[in-house]
């Protein structure tokens, strides 16, 4: 990838350490992944299926991680059951967002995909396929928590559920799906416990912002119709928060034209922060020193986590070839037009970084699966 910012790093992965951009004007490390998955057959009924997954990390590694692991009962040909560790259904690709082969992009859109800070979660889950008429129904329960790892802490989910529906009707796909979970953080945490320090005030913004043990509702739908020759697919999704994490709505859309080998396809994206972006806060004025210097910090700390929330109008054109089977070579260019000071989901921000503007991206990547 090629990034024409400086004083920031672009990156697929929040919690990854470094991308293109202040690290280096090129970079491999964005979208650079490999993943294994095995599935062992027991009986006709039960089986075991794991996936492996190494790509950049927070602490700069390659480590791989666990992405499934999961033991699946088929209890009659319409209706199973699973348990283990597995992929949250929020949206249309989200079990296989990171098989960037069976995707029409180099990576998902950033509007829809990175909206859920726990995609993983260990727990049960529950699939029944129906039909009517021509149509091919498959629901999806699931119930669990999860956890991931970051340069300061942990982020834990919890009382983690959601319901998932997908229609298939001829060249149609439907999708819709709402889900809730709970989202609890040691830094965020720790954070809101010091604001607790300052009596009254400092209790109400804790409870008003504070994101231990409330519930994040996720609420999406999508489309896709896919005739063979071209396709057009489009997702709308709502983030819902009474916490520092705001509430926002996201959707994007994509169409493509198959010639042969060669898929041409354009996207667009667009991103919206629903919720307050700044906070008074503590007044400074009514507490002695050094505690008027502590509020000073902490408000602005506060506001800076408000403000940083996706807001984005987003425009890609890609190229794939499909050179041979399992195999594709893809250039996609990107503009992304920061909204409203937002500064992107950039990491490692410079001194000199400043929020909104514009970002342009070119990327080239070789997908393959075997």
């Amino acid at each position: 990838m090629h990034s024409d910012i400086t004083d920031a790093d672009f990156v697929a992965d929040p919690f990854a350490s470094s991308g293109a951009g202040f690290s280096g004007e090129w970079s491999a490390e964005v979208d650079s992944r490999l993943g294994l998955q095995t599935t062992l057959a027991a009986t006709s009924s039960l089986s075991a299926t794991v996936q492996v997954v190494s790509e950049k990390r927070f602490d700069g590694s390659y480590s791989p991680d666990i992405e499934w692991a999961y033991l699946q009962y088929d209890a009659t040909p319409s209706l199973s059951f699973r348990v283990g560790r597995m992929v949250q259904g929020s949206f249309m690709n989200s079990e296989y967002r990171k098989v960037s082969f069976a995707t029409p992009w180099i990576r998902p859109p950033a509007e829809i995909y990175r909206l859920v800070p726990v995609a993983n979660f260990d727990g049960i889950d529950l699939r029944y396929r129906y039909y009517l008429g021509e149509a091919i129904n498959d629901v999806r329960l699931s119930y669990g928590g999860g956890s991931v790892e970051y340069e300061t802490g942990d982020i834990d989910s919890s009382d983690s559920w959601g319901l998932s529906q997908h229609t298939r009707w001829g060249n149609t796909t439907l999708f819709a799906s709402y889900g809730e979970l709970s989202v609890q953080a040691d830094e965020l945490t720790q954070f809101f416990d010091v604001y607790r320090l300052f009596g009254p005030p400092g209790e109400t913004l804790a409870e008003r912002y504070e994101v231990d043990g409330k519930p994040i509702r996720i609420l999406s739908f999508g489309v896709n119709y896919d005739p063979g020759s071209w396709f057009v697919e489009g997702e709308w999704a709502k983030f819902s928060s009474s916490t520092l994490l705001g509430s926002s709505e996201n959707a994007h859309l994509t169409a493509g034209y198959r010639i042969g080998q060669w898929t041409p396809y354009a996207a667009l994206g667009r991103a919206r922060v629903l919720s307050n972006r700044s906070e008074p806060g503590l007044t400074p004025g009514f507490y002695p020193s050094p505690f008027s210097e502590a509020a000073v910090v902490l408000n602005s700390t506060l506001n800076a986590v408000l403000s940083s929330g996706l807001s984005q109008d987003s425009s890609t054109l890609g190229l794939r070839w499909d050179f041979r089977p399992g195999m594709a070579l893809t250039a996609q260019y990107d503009h992304i037009d920061f909204r409203s000071g937002s500064p992107g989901g950039l990491i490692n921000q410079q001194p000199n970084f400043q929020p909104g503007g514009n970002i342009n991206l070119f990327s080239l990547a070789l997908d393959f699966v075997f």
